[in-house]
C-alpha cells in the first residue's frame, strides 16, 4: 500500500462463528424501514439479541511514536426459559464480553485482555437512552458531543515485562453517523431477518493518554467506532466473515465486510460503504469490490 495514500488501516479478519439460530420469539429481528434517533440509538437495544461496540484507532505521540489500541464490548441476551423466570439478580439475562488491547509499535509488542461478567451488581452494563457501557473499569461512555474512553489492565508478577497498560482518551466525531446498508438494515443472507442495524463513526479525532510499564505517553490520532446490534447473523452455508475499516488521508473512509460461505467463496450479501470526506456515504454491493 501507499503509505501517502492510506492514513489508517483497521481489519478484522477471518473470523469464524457458529451460526446463530433464528430468535424464539423473545427477541426482535432486524427488519427495513428502521430509522435510527441519537442519542437514543448509541445506547443499548436489549430487545435484540446481540449488540457490540467497536473502537478502534491509530494514535501517535509528540515524538512520533505510534500506537495502535482497541476497545470493543458486547451484549448477548439470553432467552432460556429458565434464566428469564429467575428472579435473583444474579440471573444472566444479559451476558457482557470485552476486549482491550494496545499495539506498541516502536517496541512491536501487542498487549491485550478480555473479561466477562454479568448485569449483576452493576459490574457489567448499557444505558438504553445514551452511550454508555462498562464491564468494571473499563468503559464508553457519551459526554455531550465527545466520548470517552477508559481502561486498565494492572500489572501482573505472573507475567513476564507484564507491566500492566492502560488508555485515557476522549473521541470528538469529525463526520455524522454514518448507516450502513440499505433501508435501515446491512444484510447478512437472503433469509427474512438475517440482517443487522448497523453505523459508525468513521473519523473521530483523538487525544488522550496510553500507558505502557507505567510510563504514559499523550497522544493523538483518528479513532473509528461500530455500533450494530440484530438477532440473527449467520445461516449454515455461512463460516465467518472478514471485516476492515479504512481512513485514507484525503479525508475518505472506506468499510468493507466479506462473508464466507463454506465452500470458499464470497457470499452475495457482502457489502461495504464509501464515505466521502464531507460524510456524504454511498453503499457498495458484493460486486462492487474485491478484497
Amino acid at each position: 500500500m501507499n503509505k501517502g495514500i492510506v492514513a489508517s488501516l483497521t481489519f478484522f479478519l477471518a473470523l469464524s462463528v457458529a451460526s446463530a439460530e433464528p430468535p424464539q420469539g423473545t427477541f426482535e429481528s432486524a427488519k427495513p424501514g428502521y430509522r435510527f434517533s441519537f442519542p437514543k440509538d448509541h445506547g443499548s437495544h436489549p430487545t435484540f439479541r446481540t449488540e457490540w461496540w467497536y473502537f478502534t484507532g491509530q494514535l501517535q505521540s509528540g515524538d512520533g511514536k505510534e500506537y495502535g489500541y482497541e476497545l470493543t464490548f458486547f451484549r448477548q441476551g439470553s432467552d432460556n426459559p429458565e434464566v428469564l423466570k429467575n428472579p435473583s439478580r444474579w440471573a444472566p439475562r444479559h451476558l457482557y464480553l470485552a476486549h482491550f488491547a494496545v499495539t506498541d509499535i516502536p517496541q512491536k509488542r501487542f498487549y491485550y485482555h478480555d473479561r466477562m461478567s454479568r448485569e449483576a451488581i452493576g459490574r457489567a452494563g448499557a444505558k438504553t437512552d445514551r452511550l454508555e457501557v462498562w464491564i468494571d473499569q473499563w468503559r464508553a461512555v457519551q459526554e455531550g458531543k465527545t466520548i470517552h474512553l477508559q481502561a486498565e489492565e494492572k500489572p501482573s508478577s505472573g507475567k513476564e515485562g507484564h507491566g500492566g497498560w492502560k488508555i485515557d482518551l476522549t473521541l470528538s466525531s469529525a463526520k455524522p453517523p454514518v448507516i450502513h446498508g440499505e433501508d435501515g438494515i446491512s444484510k447478512k443472507g437472503e433469509e427474512e431477518g438475517q440482517a443487522s442495524h448497523y453505523y459508525s463513526f468513521t473519523r473521530l479525532q483523538t487525544h488522550g493518554s496510553v500507558w505502557i510499564n507505567g510510563s504514559e505517553e499523550k497522544v493523538t490520532g483518528a479513532s473509528w467506532m461500530d455500533h450494530e446490534f440484530s438477532s440473527s447473523v449467520l445461516n449454515a452455508h455461512q463460516v465467518g466473515w472478514d471485516w476492515f475499516s479504512i481512513q485514507l488521508e484525503d479525508g475518505s473512509d472506506y468499510m468493507f465486510f466479506q462473508i464466507r460461505r463454506e465452500n470458499g467463496e464470497k457470499d452475495r450479501a457482502s457489502s461495504g460503504t464509501v464515505v466521502s470526506p464531507d460524510g456524504r456515504s454511498r453503499h457498495l454491493t458484493a460486486d462492487q469490490f474485491t478484497l
